[in-house]
């Protein structure tokens, strides 16, 4: 979205907590409480930390979180979520709030501050972290998914991992840096500058990665879902042709080719998790293409290899997160400049309170990207 009249939707000065003031010991929480879907409300969850941080740790007050594909995935609790998700687990990995405390070691961040997070931690210690790579390190977790998360009124993140928000930069859009970041992370590892791309399942982050894609250049922009509403959106942020999933696949392809001078797209971006997806991304993908895979599938998937990799070519990128912290800054100034439009993505904002709606929206396909208000203005 352009960031040119976003000032006005900033928290004032004088709405910031004060930073002595005691947090107290309980807060809300919604919780992974059993071993099956949904997900509940404890409202006296204990505070992180009992509210006093130490060592390099920062206490945030959570304002304003949003539900992504990841949260639907463990709301419906399917095979990836069972197999990866501990029962207990506070949910909820993307948000912006306010500082309220500071461990003593703290240099860099400060009390009152607006913030974000990334929400992969580490030692810092592997190899990874060591090359610049600390977003798919060794001992990583991810807040929400391996540790408690943001969908409660406090979260505790190490110093290293805070992001202070731009003033420019409303609250309604830092509270999804963390899924723009998979959109922009996804679209620069592909370098899709002057190519042709196919994005394959337009939900939230798919059209987030349709107005990045448009943003760094790609010369011609495919989309393919099974969802009309959302092929028409594509279209109004970038997108060159729009193909509904549960029509021909073969027609896809032919179509896609007749663009690309017979030869296919140059770039896959797979957003959907979806097998049927995948196989048509690659069948449209040209021989030596990119393949670049972020969409979480719910169970394990078949995948012709030898048709869709090894004798074509293809170069496939596994995207997880964004880089820790180069995808920061590119969306900082993707976003200040006016360059990535998010406000017909963002379609819904609810109380904490209502989050059994707002998963209901999702699952309807009424819903794209829902931000829950957690904290007060």
């Amino acid at each position: 979205m352009s960031c040119s009249s976003a000032s006005a939707a900033i928290r004032p000065a004088d709405a910031l907590p004060d930073e002595e003031e005691d947090p107290g010991t309980t807060m809300r929480a919604l919780v992974k409480s059993a071993d099956g879907p949904g997900l509940t409300l404890d409202t006296a969850r204990p505070i992180p930390g009992g509210g006093k941080p130490v060592a390099n740790d920062v206490l945030i007050r959570v304002t304003h979180a949003g539900i992504c594909g990841t949260d639907r995935h463990i709301w419906e609790w399917d095979d990836w979520a069972r197999g990866r998700v501990p029962v207990g687990i506070v949910t909820g990995h993307e948000f912006v709030g306010v500082v309220e405390k500071i461990g003593p070691a703290v240099t860099t961040v400060e009390t009152g501050w607006r913030v974000s997070a990334e929400g992969h931690i580490t030692s810092g210690h592997d190899y990874n972290s060591r090359t610049g790579n600390a977003h798919i390190a060794r001992d990583m977790q991810i807040i929400g998914v391996d540790r408690d998360g943001c969908f409660a009124d406090y979260i505790m993140m190490p110093e290293s991992n805070v992001w202070r928000v731009h003033d420019s930069i409303p609250d309604r859009v830092a509270a999804v840096m963390d899924p723009l970041g998979n959109a922009v992370h996804t679209v620069m590892e592909a370098q899709v500058s002057a190519k042709s791309v196919l994005i394959t399942g337009v939900g939230m982050i798919g059209l987030m990665a349709v107005t990045v894609a448009r943003a760094a250049g790609a010369a011609r922009i495919f989309v393919v879902d099974v969802n009309p509403k959302r092929l028409e959106l594509a279209k109004r942020l970038g997108a060159d042709e729009a193909f509904d999933g549960r029509q021909s696949t073969e027609e896809m392809i032919r179509e896609i080719q007749r663009a690309t001078r017979g030869e296919g797209a140059d770039v896959l971006l797979e957003m959907s998790g979806a097998e049927a997806a995948i196989d048509a991304g690659f069948s449209a993908l040209r021989n030596g293409g990119t393949a670049a895979m972020l969409g979480l599938s719910a169970r394990p998937i078949t995948l012709n290899l030898n048709k869709h990799v090894i004798f074509k070519g293809a170069k496939v990128l596994g995207i997880n997160g964004r880089q820790m912290f180069q995808t920061w800054y590119q969306m900082e100034d993707l976003l200040l400049a006016g360059r990535v439009e998010l406000d017909e993505i963002i379609t819904h904002e609810m109380a904490l309170e209502e989050y059994e709606r707002a998963f209901g929206l999702m699952e309807s396909g009424e819903a794209l990207k829902i931000v829950l208000k957690i904290g007060g203005v």
